[in-house]
């Protein structure tokens, strides 16, 4: 696999390809994402929820991040490696400044961040000084106390239009990707068509440029499967053949179906 960057991402946006991502928190699993030929490895700070054995992701800290991004950086070179800043990490421009520089010190190509128009300043200045941005919108685990649990968003019309500004509002500012988390499907086929940046999908429906899953959950080996995974382990019988399957899936465009998806 020849290395990854952003501008290949839009490419294949442009040309109508689509590309998969996984989490991985170690090098090995890094290793066998990029065996793999998968784009994107997000160091997803659910490592607090899969790997740690937190109840959510509010507990994981920036040693947390630090030391788990640097571990898939030693373990994949090609993959491009997208790490979360996690909660309260980027409460203050200085703040995420710092953070997100760590991050990149550590490995990482491009920094994510939850949520909308409030955010916009901020990544405006990270691009500005050299950090690449996802931004992160729908469903935003770090919130999940003010949500009341982990439901869906954007159903109502009012919720999906102050979705789709701030998906707008983000590119404005100059996110290079987005996840949509647990969206209705129209809504984001919507975003992933008016958006020039590549629209990353959980729980979001077909429609997006690209689809993302947990490595624990696209395994089987999450103690809670969402609605919106599937096993792909079951299918192959061995992780790298799990890997392959779930990427050629989303390339060919049978995952996710709409059992996968919300409405």
């Amino acid at each position: 696999m020849k290395t990854i960057t952003i501008n290949t991402l839009i490419e294949l946006k442009r040309g109508g390809e689509k590309f998969p991502v996984i989490t991985a928190y170690d090098s090995t699993f890094a290793r066998l994402a990029e065996l793999a030929g998968i784009e994107v490895v997000l160091v997803g700070d659910s490592l607090g929820n899969v790997v740690l054995g937190y109840s959510s992701t509010v507990p994981v800290t920036m040693a947390d991040m630090l030391h788990h991004t640097a571990a898939v950086c030693r373990g994949g070179t090609k993959s491009l490696v997208v790490a979360d800043l996690p909660f309260m990490a980027y409460a203050t421009p200085e703040q995420t400044m710092a953070n997100a520089a760590l991050l990149l010190q550590a490995g990482a190509h491009m920094v994510k961040l939850e949520g909308g128009e409030w955010l916009a300043a901020t990544v405006a200045m990270l691009v500005e000084r050299g950090i690449p941005v996802c931004g992160h919108l729908g469903l935003t685990p770090q919130s999940v106390n003010k949500f009341g649990g982990y439901r869906i968003q954007g159903r109502g019309a009012s919720e999906a239009e102050q979705i789709l500004q701030d998906a707008h509002r983000l590119e404005r500012a100059g996110a290079g990707l987005l996840v949509l988390e647990c969206v209705p499907q129209q809504l984001a086929a919507r975003i992933s068509s008016e958006l020039a940046i590549p629209v990353i999908g959980i729980g979001a429906g077909p429609d997006t440029d690209a689809q993302v899953l947990v490595l624990h959950d696209l395994l089987g080996i999450s103690a809670r499967i969402p609605k919106f995974a599937r096993n792909f382990l079951a299918d192959s019988g061995d992780i790298l053949g799990a890997l392959r399957s779930y990427a050629q899936a989303v390339r060919e465009r049978s995952f996710p179906a709409a059992e996968h998806s919300f409405h």
